[in-house]
């Protein structure tokens, strides 16, 4: 089955290795096949991943679109190990990420580390106010 994307005007998409960027009015058309797919609102860029869960999303990123994603992964522990030396609590959202990894799910594995942002934001916060 297809996967129909829509793409606003101007919108970027990333289809394999390939960045496609939309023309000025909105596009719809249908993706056959297996590739990796990440859509504009889902890259984070180096200049953007300016924390260290937001890093670790870059990383998992880089993973999934590459083509062998084991180069990545000395970067990715690294990047683990120094949030659960700062955060322990974090240990449930990193198990979920590992264990989406563990089973080559890479995109999940985007999913589960928007979690982290979320939740290093929340932490964040609560120590900012007090």
């Amino acid at each position: 089955m297809a996967l129909k994307v829509e793409l606003k005007p101007n919108e970027r998409i990333i289809i394999g290795q390939v960045v496609i960027r939309n023309d000025e009015q909105r596009t719809r058309f249908f993706i056959e096949g297996e590739a990796p797919i990440l859509r504009e609102k889902d890259i984070l860029t180096a200049a953007s991943a300016n924390s260290p869960a937001k890093k670790i999303y870059l990383v998992i990123q880089l993973m999934y679109l590459a083509q062998d994603p084991m180069h990545q992964h000395e970067t990715y522990f690294e990047l683990v190990r120094d949030f659960v030396q700062a955060a322990p609590s974090s240990l449930p959202f990193i198990h979920e990420i590992n264990n989406c990894i563990l089973s080559s799910d890479l995109y999940k594995a985007l999913k589960a580390a928007k979690k982290l942002i979320a939740y290093e934001a929340e932490l964040i916060e609560n120590a900012t106010r007090v």
